[in-house]
């Protein structure tokens, strides 16, 4: 049911929600290792996560938005290992630990991203959310956006997360920046250490791919392999 008048976050509906899949590649043979789910919404003003988000913080409505596109994400990926973000408002929101929600009842593993940024600024809400919600649910922790500019890497392991992302900006180039891969390289080695997978984020052309692949990164994501979409892309493997 559509609702008059000037649309708020608080008003959008779950039909009004669209959930895409981007796959994770196992980098050694291009397997799908899981699906990122990310969030399309169908009301004009917001068709950009990042003006919905904005607009769900403005109208303290993160909670209600997130539980809504876990709903619509775990319907649609019943059976797969996926990955679903959270944004950082929704750390104080009760929704997210509810008995009720979704991911605990999703017949795969369920692991949970939120933004390196978000643990540098919120370190202990973030521990003790991700504690409720291990002591219940078979959640695994992710770290998004490693190397994004708000790096603190101690806090990054306090949290002891299993899959580390690197951000964009430490895969764009790669390929020519001797520098960038002996840091991604770097970065690999320590979490493997302490038992992390890492994911590479936006791999956009072979040169990208075939550096990351050779600096040890586990898993890619990113336009090259495929693009986000519903029903689930097929993967652009290169090697076979």
């Amino acid at each position: 049911m559509r609702i008059p008048g000037p649309r708020t976050v608080r008003s959008i509906e779950k039909s009004e929600l669209n959930v895409v899949f981007q796959p994770i590649v196992s980098l050694l043979d291009g397997s799908t290792y899981s699906w990122e789910t990310l969030v399309r919404c169908t009301v004009p003003g917001f068709e950009s996560p990042t003006v919905l988000f904005q607009a769900a913080v403005a109208e303290k409505a993160c909670g209600r938005l997130g539980r809504l596109i876990r709903e619509v994400a775990f319907e649609r990926g019943a059976g797969h290992t996926l990955f679903v973000n959270v944004h950082p408002a929704e750390l104080a929101s009760r929704w997210l630990v509810q008995p009720d929600d979704p991911m605990n009842f999703h017949d795969a593993e369920v692991f949970l991203e939120i933004t390196e940024s978000a643990t540098f600024e919120h370190f202990d809400l973030c521990w003790n959310v991700l504690r409720e919600i291990r002591q219940r649910a078979s959640v695994r922790f992710v770290v998004d956006d490693l190397g994004a500019g708000h790096s603190n890497l101690k806090r990054v392991l306090d949290l002891e997360p299993s899959v580390v992302k690197l951000d964009i900006s430490l895969v764009k180039g790669i390929d020519r920046s001797a520098r960038q891969f002996a840091l991604v390289r770097s970065l690999v080695s320590l979490f493997a250490d302490l038992g992390a997978t890492v994911v590479a984020e936006g791999i956009e052309t072979l040169q990208e791919l075939r550096k990351v692949r050779e600096a040890g990164v586990h898993f890619g994501q990113g336009y090259f392999l495929a693009r986000p979409a519903w029903p689930l892309p097929a993967i652009h493997w290169p090697f076979r």
